[in-house]
C-alpha cells in the first residue's frame, strides 16, 4: 500500500521536534552534571555513615523490644486460655459444690423416709392388734357390769366379806369409768393408727416412685404430722389451718417428694408465725392469731394449683429475689441452713416440670403458689441418685 506524502512530511516533523528537545536538555544538563554527581557522592556517604547509627540505635533496640512484647502477649495468650480453662473448671466445681448439699439431703430424706416407713409399719401391727380387740374388751366389759349388776339385784343382800370387797374396789365408780376408759383407749388408738398412715402416707416408701395420687391426702398427712407445732405454747398462740379444697383429678408424680415441698413450706409458714408471735406482747397474744390458708384448683385441663399463704409478717423484694437459692435463709444462726425451698423448687420445676413462686409483699404474708401438670415429670429419683453418687465421689 503506497503512504502519502504527508505521512512522510509528520514523520520528519516530530523528529526534528525531538531532536531539538534532546539538544536543548544536552545543554541544559551537561554543565550541572559534575554537580548532581558531587550530590549524590555525599548522598551515598551520609547513608553509610547514618545507616550503623540507625541500626544500632534504632532498628536493632526496636526489634528486640518487638520480640520482646510479641513473647510477652504470646504468655498472655497462653495465660488468658489458661484462666480460662480454670475458670470454667471452678465454675464446675461451684455448681457441683451447690448440688452437692441439695443431693446429699435429698439421699439423707430418702434414707430417712425408709426408716420413718420401717417405723410406721413396726408400729402398725401392735397398734391394729390393739384397735381391733378394743371392741371385744368393750363387749366383755359390759357382759361382765350386766352379770354384776343382775347379782346386785337378786341378792341384794351379801355377806360382810364381799360388800368389803366392793367397797374397797369402789365397784359402782368402776362401772361407771369402764366405758369411759375404753372409750378414750379406742380414740387414742384410733389416732395412733391415722399418725402411722399419716406416716406411711408421707413417706410413700413402700410405693411406686411415680404413682397418681390425691394430692389433698399428701397435705393432710403433713399437717397431722406437724399438728404439734399448731398447739398454743408458752410465748405462742395457736397456729390454725384453713382448708379450701377444690375437687382435683390424680396427679402422677414422686408422692414422697412432693410431700417433701409442703412439709418445708408448711414448716417454714410455722416458724415464720411464731417468730413472729416472740415479738407481740403477751397482753395481745391471745388476739393474735396466725392462719395457713391452704387451696387447692384445677387450673385447666392439664394443670392443678396448690397455694399455701399466711398471714406473716411477709417477705421483702430483696429477699424474695433471693428466695429459692441454696444456702439462702433469713432465720437466725442455727435454726436453718436454706436449703428447704431450694430443694421444693428442684423437685416441683426440674424433676415435675411445675413452677413454684412466691407473691408477698410486707405487712401481707406470703403465698407460695406451686402449679402442678397432671401427668408430666421431666426426671426421676434414679437420676437424683446417680447425680449424689457423682458428686460424693468427687
Amino acid at each position: 500500500m503506497q503512504k502519502s506524502p504527508w505521512f512522510f512530511f509528520s514523520r520528519i516533523a516530530v523528529s526534528v521536534f525531538f531532536a531539538e528537545s534532546f539538544i536543548m536538555l544536552s545543554f541544559l544538563v551537561l554543565p550541572k552534571i559534575p554537580d548532581i554527581v558531587e550530590t549524590l557522592l555525599d548522598a551515598t556517604l551520609l547513608t553509610l555513615m547514618i545507616t550503623p547509627s540507625l541500626y544500632f540505635f534504632c532498628y536493632l533496640p526496636l526489634s528486640k523490644e518487638i520480640s520482646k512484647r510479641a513473647i510477652i502477649e504470646k504468655e498472655l495468650r497462653n495465660s488468658e486460655n489458661y484462666l480460662k480453662q480454670r475458670t470454667q473448671k471452678l465454675e464446675q466445681t461451684m455448681q457441683q459444690l451447690q448440688q452437692a448439699p441439695k443431693l446429699l439431703l435429698a439421699e439423707k430424706i430418702s434414707g430417712l423416709g425408709q426408716v420413718v416407713a420401717g417405723v410406721a409399719h413396726e408400729i402398725n401391727n401392735p397398734i391394729n392388734f390393739i384397735y381391733a380387740n378394743l371392741p371385744h374388751v368393750r363387749e366383755y366389759g359390759e357382759s361382765l357390769v350386766d352379770i354384776i349388776q343382775l347379782y346386785q339385784r337378786i341378792y341384794p343382800q351379801v355377806d360382810n366379806e364381799i360388800a368389803s370387797s366392793v367397797a374397797e374396789s369402789d365397784l359402782d365408780f368402776t362401772i361407771q369409768d369402764l366405758p369411759k376408759l375404753l372409750s378414750s383407749m379406742q380414740a387414742g388408738a384410733d389416732r395412733i393408727r391415722k399418725i402411722v398412715l399419716a406416716l406411711r402416707n408421707f413417706s410413700r416408701f413402700d410405693e411406686a416412685k411415680v404413682k397418681a395420687v390425691n394430692i389433698h391426702d399428701g397435705i393432710d398427712s403433713t399437717i397431722l404430722l406437724l399438728q404439734y407445732r399448731l398447739k398454743s405454747k408458752i410465748g405462742n398462740s395457736q397456729i390454725k389451718i384453713v382448708k379450701n379444697y377444690s375437687k382435683l383429678p390424680l396427679v402422677k408424680c414422686e408422692p414422697g417428694q412432693l410431700n417433701q415441698v409442703f412439709m418445708n413450706i408448711i414448716n417454714n409458714a410455722i416458724d415464720v408465725l411464731q417468730q413472729e408471735n416472740a415479738n407481740v406482747d403477751i397482753s395481745e397474744l391471745e388476739n393474735h392469731v396466725g392462719i395457713i390458708t391452704i387451696s387447692t384448683q384445677r387450673v385447666d385441663q392439664d394443670w392443678v394449683q396448690i397455694s399455701i399463704k399466711d398471714n406473716g409478717p411477709g417477705i421483702t423484694e430483696e429477699n424474695r429475689a433471693h428466695l429459692f437459692e441454696p444456702f439462702f435463709t433469713t432465720k437466725p444462726v442455727g435454726q436453718g441452713i436454706g436449703l428447704g425451698l431450694s430443694i421444693s423448687y428442684q423437685i416441683i420445676t426440674h424433676h415435675h416440670g411445675g413452677r413454684l413462686e412466691c407473691v408477698s409483699q410486707p405487712g401481707r404474708g406470703a403465698e407460695f403458689i406451686i402449679q402442678m401438670p397432671l401427668s408430666s415429670l421431666t426426671s426421676s429419683l434414679e437420676d437424683l441418685d446417680a447425680r449424689t453418687k457423682e458428686i460424693v465421689g468427687l
